[in-house]
């Protein structure tokens, strides 16, 4: 007699189910009824292995148990054929008993029942009963709580049902430089060993040839081993970045508008998000206001500061403002960072993207900043090819060695192929660097060009516009909108500028993002009369935006 087999989930945990089903498996008709309370369950009825392939059958004291107790244990019919003539009447007058027991519950059951009815033979017992029945404990983490919610998956779903011109997510609908699209085409049919692992913390030519161009620019003799990572994209390089130096109850600054990723990150890792939020200077009368004009208060800044802060977050240019941080504001978090001790993660991926002469600073570059900063970089937005997800990662030895850590336990390596063709764009544009013929100087000629278009273009329906001064982004103010609209539709608590950017979708076809999405919630409400829109376009789209606009424009009154 086959024993009954006590089963565990693939954590090592007992599941406990709720339901009972009749199904049919290999010919067999089994009947399964399961205890609400594993604890209480003496004959070990109530729990089941995934490991477990065979049928089972009840001992008489098992059965006995069931008759007497029927919510504690587990019935299974199995082999009826075989064991027809010695259980037919004791089970028989089971069934009868329980199918009055459970008469109420079958309409409950039907959906857990019809995916199993009619199983090819061979089919595992145990993975129907993963797939159809649920865990009575909590399955996820804690730390994902509050979290769940993305806009970016809802505006992406309404972006698809809708006829628009996706002006929201921050990717170039051009084609890359053909210097890059060549690289990756090499790498992807030439050496057929790129097909292989490589080096875990990055491909040696891609390391080498990171070190010694941002070494120069950072003024460090950088260690393609030690001071650079190579990760899945800079998302990834922040999220290794977190999990690695955020322990619980440590505090993380962050300045906002804030790229929305940085806040749960934290919250993931245990930490707790602390935040100083830059103001905007008003704009001098008939005059565009500028990125810039969002300043940071020094004394609140200073003042979020305690014995918890462990890192700080800065994001220069700054997504979604287009604010370039200037060497005064840089040297004054500077200070303050090394006056508490305090690790500074410096998300630079927009740093080829600077216009109207500005300049962009490194603040590892500052005196005293090497020591504690985390320099982040992404090829997606140097070479206009997102779609690679290849980002890094720099700092000092002391604190690398604890993201090699993450990233050993977590991705351990990223696509050898994709490194390979970002370390021949960087190769080439060493070559060219500081040249007319340099990408990341063409590149920012070109944008400025697209963002002075959108500027001129979105002024055409009202909207005020705050000119960017680097990034993919310029926002614009619906102030005037919203005392001519003030009642879109939308739930009672969202902020006013989700309820436009739909309206937005539905009516005016054109996709922007709700700047208030960038702020903390609290103060949300605070600022819920921005849009940011992304000028890295082609100019079929800004084109398309423009007929959109005047479409607009005609409805106005």
């Amino acid at each position: 007699m086959a024993p009954l087999h006590s089963v565990m989930s693939a954590q090592g945990v007992s599941v406990q189910f709720r339901f009972s089903i009749l199904w049919r498996e290999q010919g067999t008709n089994c009947l399964l009824f399961v205890t609400p309370e594993a604890d209480a369950d003496p004959c070990g009825l109530g729990t089941f292995s995934q490991s477990c392939r065979s049928h089972f059958v009840l001992s008489p004291f098992q059965e006995l148990c069931v008759g007497l107790r029927p919510w504690l244990g587990a019935i299974f019919w199995a082999r009826l054929s075989a064991l027809l003539s010695l259980w037919r009447g004791s089970l028989q007058c089971l069934w009868t008993y329980l199918r009055g027991m459970f008469r109420s519950a079958a309409a409950l059951s039907v959906h857990l029942m019809w995916p199993l009815w009619g199983r090819k033979a061979g089919a595992s017992l145990t993975r129907c009963l993963h797939q159809s029945l649920t865990m009575t404990k909590r399955l996820q983490a804690r730390r994902l709580d509050g979290i769940d919610q993305n806009l970016w998956v809802e505006f992406g779903k309404l972006t698809k049902e809708y006829d628009v011109v996706n002006l929201g997510q921050g990717f170039p609908d051009f084609s890359p430089p053909d210097f890059a699209t060549q690289a990756f085409q090499q790498a992807t049919s030439g050496n057929f060993m790129l097909n292989q692992y490589t080096r875990a913390f990055g491909y040696p030519p891609l390391t080498n040839v990171l070190a010694s161009f941002f070494g120069k620019l950072l003024g460090q003799e950088m260690d393609p081993l030690t001071n650079v990572l190579v990760t899945v994209g800079a998302y990834g390089a922040l999220f290794t970045a977190f999990q690695a130096l955020v322990d619980e109850g440590d505090e993380v600054i962050i300045m906002e508008p804030a790229f929305d990723c940085y806040e749960p990150m934290t919250m993931m890792a245990g930490g707790c998000p602390v935040f100083v939020t830059l103001k905007p200077s008003p704009a001098p009368k008939g005059k565009l206001g500028a990125s810039n004009d969002w300043q940071l208060d020094p004394a609140e800044l200073a003042s979020k500061f305690t014995p918890r802060t462990k890192i700080l977050v800065l994001n220069t240019p700054n997504n979604p403002l287009g604010k370039v941080f200037s060497r005064m504001e840089l040297e004054l978090v500077a200070n303050l960072c090394q006056q508490h001790d305090v690790l500074c993660i410096s998300d630079e991926v927009y740093q080829w993207l600077v216009y109207d002469g500005h300049q962009h600073v490194s603040i590892a570059s500052l005196p005293g900043m090497w020591d504690r900063t985390l320099t982040i970089g992404s090829a997606g937005k140097s070479f206009s090819a997102t779609g690679w997800k290849v980002g890094w990662v720099m700092g000092p030895d002391n604190i690398m060695k604890h993201l090699r850590t993450v990233h050993q336990n977590s991705i351990f390596h990223c696509p050898t192929q994709a490194q390979a063709a970002v370390a021949q764009c960087f190769e080439r544009e060493q070559q060219h660097f500081g040249q007319p013929s340099s990408y990341f100087l063409q590149l920012p000629q070109a944008m400025e060009l697209n963002r002075d278009h959108m500027i001129r273009s979105l002024q055409s329906v009202g909207l005020k516009l705050w000119i960017s001064q680097g990034s993919y982004f310029l926002i614009a103010d619906i102030s005037d909108f919203k005392s001519k609209m003030p009642d879109l539709p939308g739930a009672e608590d969202e902020p006013y500028d989700r309820r436009f950017a739909k309206w937005m979708i539905k009516n005016m076809g054109l996709v922007g993002i709700p700047v208030s999405t960038f702020f903390s919630r609290p103060h949300q409400k605070d600022f819920d009369h921005y849009i940011r829109f992304c000028f890295v376009k082609d100019k079929a789209t800004l084109q398309a935006m423009d007929e959109r606009l005047r479409k607009w424009k005609e409805l106005q009154p």
